[in-house]
């Protein structure tokens, strides 16, 4: 007995009889039968007795191995791919748990090597500020980091041009940098690179590149799928940046916080009590911390220093030069008692450290509660005033020199002494004051503040420190001043004795 390849007659006849197509599938249904008539094909000779047309006609079935071998070809394909999209669910499960940076990558670049089934994959990230893509992580990479510029290589053409793409024959591409493989000995065959795209403002995050897909290389299968990778990464890289920042910005504001307590604990904690006099004051940063200073010092003869100090600039850096003014003036009054002797010597020690343009507008002036005298000397600050209330008139206090941090030049010389009458006021702000503006772009200048002072003056310097503070806000019309807003007020009282 042998055994041959064969199938029922009754099969053979419903062949003949039907569509052509039945005899291909009623050949691969064929099966193996055992014969008496000696030797007979072998099971996995060719069929074609199923045709329609006779012995003559053309051959319908095929060999049924390798139809068979198609089919499971076939069915690998689809299990292949079934198994890609199962590792990218898998993946961007993962992605949405995790936060660490070197995680993400290692999690994208694993994943989407293993789902694509190809040699090596690369997730570049882009550095903006240095035009480059880096790696921090690869699979299977002999180097800790490749970095390069964004116009180099494959990768390099996909940043810039925000678009895919399959490499089949690197070597013949114009594009290709055969430096990597120059450097680790490997041979590239084949590149699928995309873009990686923030889903926010479209911005460039990276590139994912796949190297050396076995077989016929990438279709387009993998295309889409590295595609669909590189969407998941540009959310989870996203995620971390925004939970990066909002993390930074959590730390600014502690740190703020604590500059800002600090600063204000440099300021005068309360108002000083002198016989004759009120005073009050007013202090709005612009920021956190201020470039604006105020002070009130003893000096060794009795008599009363109030000082006014504006940085140029506002926020963290203006902050800290006004600290180093403040400690400098605290030391300067215990041997010194001019205001012009100790600015003077407050610009000798501050402009070796005023870079960048900075300077510091500052004026000084001392007042003897015994004579109502006042001396001042003023760098180049304003507003600096001198309400008279027997005249209802202001006298600004004139520049004796050039802001600290300037070339020093000897200005014409000024009277830089006054008398406070009853009632008089003496007022010294900073600029933020007069130049605060409206929806409109108007400055808020020196005459308002001068009406605000003749209608508020009566209800004492607290009352009218408050009414100025509260009317700059109105004017400008937003939450936050553009610049620090400083206004110191002393106020001789109407009944104070005058001195003989």
């Amino acid at each position: 007995m042998a055994v041959s390849a064969g199938r029922p007659a009754g099969l053979a006849r419903r062949s003949a009889a039907g569509d052509p197509r039945n005899g291909e599938r009623l050949a691969v249904r064929s099966h193996c039968v055992v014969s008496e008539h000696g030797a007979t094909p072998p099971c996995d000779s060719l069929y074609a007795v199923s045709s329609p047309f006779g012995p003559a006609g053309p051959r319908l079935a095929v060999g049924v191995p390798t139809f068979m071998e198609a089919i499971v070809t076939k069915r690998t394909v689809l299990a292949d791919r079934v198994a890609a999209l199962h590792k990218l669910l898998s993946v961007a499960l993962d992605l949405a748990a995790v936060q660490d940076l070197d995680r993400i990558l290692e999690l994208v670049t694993n994943g989407v090597c293993d789902a694509v089934d190809c040699e090596r994959a690369s997730l570049f990230l882009y550095d903006d500020e240095r035009i480059e893509l880096f790696t921090r992580i690869t699979t299977e990479l002999e180097i800790a980091e490749i970095r390069h510029s964004a116009d180099q290589g494959i990768a390099g053409w996909v940043a810039r041009h925000g678009q895919l793409t399959n490499v089949p024959h690197p070597p013949s591409d114009p594009r290709w940098n055969a430096g990597f493989d120059r450097q680790t000995g490997f041979t590239t065959r084949n590149i699928l690179a995309v873009p990686i795209m923030s889903d926010v403002d479209s911005r460039l995050l990276g590139v994912l590149q796949l190297l050396n897909k076995a077989g016929d290389g990438f279709d387009s299968f993998d295309e889409q799928l590295i595609q669909v990778f590189a969407g998941h990464a540009a959310t989870a890289l996203e995620r971390r940046r925004l939970l990066d920042e909002a993390r930074q910005s959590q730390q600014y504001a502690a740190a703020f916080e604590t500059a800002r307590s600090i600063q204000v604990g440099l300021l005068p904690q309360q108002l000083p009590t002198v016989p004759g006099y009120r005073m009050a004051a007013l202090w709005q940063p612009a920021e956190f911390v201020s470039g604006d200073y105020y002070d009130w010092l003893q000096l060794p003869d009795g008599r009363l220093a109030i000082v006014v100090g504006d940085v140029s600039g506002h926020g963290i850096g203006a902050a800290l030069l006004m600290a180093s003014v403040r400690a400098m003036l605290h030391v300067l009054v215990r041997t010194h008692s001019t205001p012009e002797a100790i600015l003077a010597l407050l610009h000798e020690g501050l402009v070796a450290d005023l870079r960048d343009s900075r300077f510091i507008t500052l004026v000084m002036a001392t007042v003897d509660p015994v004579s109502h005298a006042v001396r001042f000397a003023n760098a180049g600050h304003a507003p600096a005033l001198h309400y008279r209330a027997a005249t209802d008139e202001f006298v600004r206090l004139q520049a004796t020199s050039l802001p600290i941090g300037f070339p020093q030049i000897e200005l014409p010389p000024i009277d830089n002494r006054l008398s406070l009458e009853p009632g008089d006021l003496l007022l010294l702000g900073t600029d933020g004051i007069v130049e605060v503006s409206n929806a409109a772009g108007d400055l808020f200048r020196t005459e308002r503040l001068m009406d605000l002072v003749r209608r508020h003056r009566r209800g004492g310097p607290q009352h009218l420190a408050r009414m100025i503070g509260e009317t700059i806000q109105d004017f400008h019309g937003k939450p936050l001043l553009p610049d620090d807003c400083t206004l110191v007020v002393l106020e001789r009282q109407a009944d104070s004795p005058t001195a003989v």
